[in-house]
């Protein structure tokens, strides 16, 4: 999958010492994001669990928890691999498997927070534009799809091309366990993902900029005055895109010379600074994991009210419901 390679420039001039610095400080910083994340996702699929599939979004919800909750649980892994005096057998578990199950989830998110954002185009745009896009089946089978796609056609493969045995415990080290045939495909799935990412950035943005419109537009025809409402309402609905691009902007603007050195082997060891902000904007990447639980309970008031129930049946004293009744997700 997507970056399973070491991205440790392999010249002889690159302080190694420094890259251990890096990964120990980045490691650090998974490890403080892992239970907080853990918990936030636990929560979140135990209460989805209860949930009924009653709308598209609830649909989109779901998958969003699942995706996020499998990448959670491979933070611990990659962090530890990271570590100094990390066993080889864990850094080639890493390489394998986690990394690449994260990767996967990561681009599972991007691609169903782009599924979310034309569910609202749909939904607040064109409500009757297009009535099979609202449907319940068709978010399951958006849904499906991109799990099918992404898990048959980047994990499976991958995992069956990283078949070597270590012989390289510095440098590309991950590299290093795959086939010929491994190192062409991961070059292809690193242009592919980059590529799925911007193009549902375009997505995104194209669905927004119609819903700012119409919001708009709305506000003008009702002639409403309040304006505190009128604030929340925007806020709402630009939830998600700003959680997408502040998550994942930053990741993928450095992918464009980190996909250089991985694809083109061009040097950019002398950039030593362009590796460590790549790691440290992925972890930040890896904070949607903590963002996402937040924006289900302000998105979605039947997964708010289903929350503070089934905490309120645990004799937990909650102050979760606001007094907006305003719901996006219907």
């Amino acid at each position: 999958m997507m970056v399973s390679k070491n991205t440790e420039p392999s010249s002889s001039d690159c302080a190694s010492s420094s890259h251990a610095t890096v990964d120990l400080a980045i490691s650090c910083l998974y490890l403080l994001l892992f239970p907080i994340a853990l918990l936030l996702n636990g929560v979140a699929a135990w209460v989805s669990f209860h949930l009924r599939s009653t709308s598209t979004f609830i649909v989109y919800l779901k998958n969003l928890v699942a995706a996020d909750l499998l990448m959670t649980l491979t933070l611990l892994p990659m962090a530890a691999s990271m570590l100094p005096g990390a066993s080889l057998e864990l850094r080639v578990f890493t390489c394998r498997y986690s990394t690449v199950l994260f990767y996967c989830c990561l681009y599972t998110s991007i691609a169903l927070m782009g599924l979310i954002s034309l569910d609202r185009f749909f939904k607040i745009v064109r409500p009757y534009g297009m009535v099979f896009g609202q449907k319940v089946v068709f978010s399951l089978v958006m849904s499906s799809s991109v799990w099918v796609v992404l898990f048959s056609g980047t994990v499976i493969p991958t995992f069956l091309l990283t078949d070597q045995d270590p012989v390289n415990a510095t440098g590309d080290f991950c590299m290093s366990l795959k086939s010929p045939a491994g190192v062409t495909f991961h070059k292809f799935v690193v242009l592919s993902m980059e590529s799925l990412f911007w193009l549902v950035s375009i997505v995104i943005v194209f669905c927004y900029m119609c819903i700012t419109l119409k919001v708009l537009q709305s506000f003008r025809n009702s002639g409403s005055n309040n304006s505190d409402g009128t604030k929340k309402t925007k806020l709402r609905v630009f939830l998600i895109l700003l959680v997408f691009f502040v998550c994942f902007l930053p990741l993928h603007v450095m992918r464009i010379p980190v996909t250089l050195y991985e694809i083109f082997d061009v040097d950019i060891c002398n950039q030593l600074w362009v590796m460590i902000i790549h790691k440290l904007v992925l972890w930040i990447s890896t904070t949607n994991t903590c963002l996402d639980p937040l924006l289900y309970i302000y998105l979605c008031r039947e997964y708010r009210d289903k929350l503070v129930d089934m905490m309120k049946a645990k004799g937990v004293c909650v102050g979760l419901y606001s007094a907006e009744n305003e719901d996006v997700s219907q």
